[in-house]
C-alpha cells in the first residue's frame, strides 16, 4: 500500500462516515470518528460486496467504493446505536 493508497482510503471513508452520519441522523461522531467509521464501514461494504457479487472491488473508481463504503457506514453506525441504545452519555 502506497502513501496515494492510504490516502485514498482516509477521504472515501471520511466522505463515506459523513455522508452515513448524516444520513442515519443525529449527526456525525466528529471528522476522525467519521472517517473511523467510514472506513470501517468500506471494509464491512467491501466484505458485503464480494459476498453479493463475487468480485473484488479495491480497484473500482471512486463513484463505485463511495456508496458501497456509505453502505458499510449506514450498518456499522446501526449496529453501534443497536448496542450503545439506552445508554446515557456523562
Amino acid at each position: 500500500m502506497t502513501l496515494l493508497d492510504l490516502i485514498g482510503w482516509l477521504i472515501v471513508g471520511g466522505i463515506a462516515g459523513w455522508l452515513a452520519g448524516m444520513f442515519m441522523g443525529r449527526g456525525g461522531y466528529g471528522v476522525l470518528g467519521d472517517i473511523i467509521v467510514g472506513i470501517i464501514g468500506a471494509f464491512v461494504g467491501g466484505w458485503l460486496a464480494a459476498l453479493i457479487f463475487g468480485n473484488n472491488i479495491a480497484g473500482d473508481p471512486w463513484y463505485i467504493t463511495i456508496p458501497i463504503a456509505f453502505i458499510g457506514a449506514v450498518i456499522v453506525i446501526w449496529i453501534v446505536r443497536m448496542v450503545t441504545q439506552g445508554r446515557s452519555t456523562v
